[in-house]
């Protein structure tokens, strides 16, 4: 049986930069995520209430533990506006190693 990823991409969506900004602020302070990278622009299309609708938006990539996951994703929906916020967790397993381990220094609750 395989073993479970150690480490996350998680993936959400912002409607503009200050709800990003401080959901970034908010996963680093607080030892959630060792990075959160925004990306500017990003244009959605989806169905919401029975209509497809789109909206310009910020991408919050957050790399974290596997550990952190439920408590960063509380804190995710907490901070969020959206009613439903897009939160889409990715393992990996593999990567530049001190990398990892800076992940894992970053991510340690204290």
């Amino acid at each position: 049986m395989p073993s479970k990823p150690k480490y996350l991409l998680v993936l959400t969506t912002c409607p503009g930069s200050i709800t990003a900004k401080n959901i970034a602020n908010e996963l680093i302070s607080s030892q959630l995520a060792a990075c959160v990278q925004i990306v500017a622009g990003v244009q959605s299309f989806f169905r919401w209430v029975g209509k497809v609708d789109n909206k310009e938006e910020h991408l919050l990539l957050i790399k974290t533990t596997a550990e952190r996951y439920r408590e960063l994703e509380g804190r995710i929906t907490a901070l969020h506006p959206y009613e439903i916020p897009e939160i889409v967790a990715i393992p990996f397993s593999d990567g530049l190693s001190a990398y990892l381990s800076w992940i894992d220094d970053c991510t340690r609750s204290s």
